[in-house]
């Protein structure tokens, strides 16, 4: 039940992006474009996954099991990074494919920082 809410609000949620496009190559687009994001995310996760993975490894340099725990989850990163390698190559195919666009896989830019004037 809970599942089946978390579905359909995540696609009421998109529905408006798909609506204001007028073609489909517009909603193409936006569709190559929201999964770019996801995919960036995920990817991002996932590395974030792998290097508390690392962390956790290094801390328990001394005890067999938790270094069992730590090897799994390196392995549980590095199996997210290559899902998520695989899912920008086959998105990027299908892009050349159906000929959408020229849009490559993004990562989120922080914010720009501007300098603070100093009195006097």
């Amino acid at each position: 039940m809970q599942l089946k809410f978390i579905r359909i609000f995540l696609a009421v949620l998109f529905l408006p992006l798909f609506a204001q496009a007028q073609t489909f190559g517009e909603i193409f687009s936006k569709m190559a474009s929201t999964a770019n994001l996801i995919v960036g995310a995920l990817f991002v996760i996932s590395t974030v996954v792998f290097f508390w993975g690392v962390v956790k490894f290094i801390a328990a340099s001394d005890n067999p099991q938790e270094r069992q725990k730590a090897k799994a989850i390196l392995w549980w990163g590095i199996i997210g990074m290559a899902v998520m390698a695989s899912a920008w190559g086959i998105a990027f195919i299908l892009k050349e494919y159906f000929q959408i666009g020229n849009q490559q896989p993004q990562f989120l830019t922080p914010p720009a920082l501007t300098p603070i004037p100093l009195p006097g």
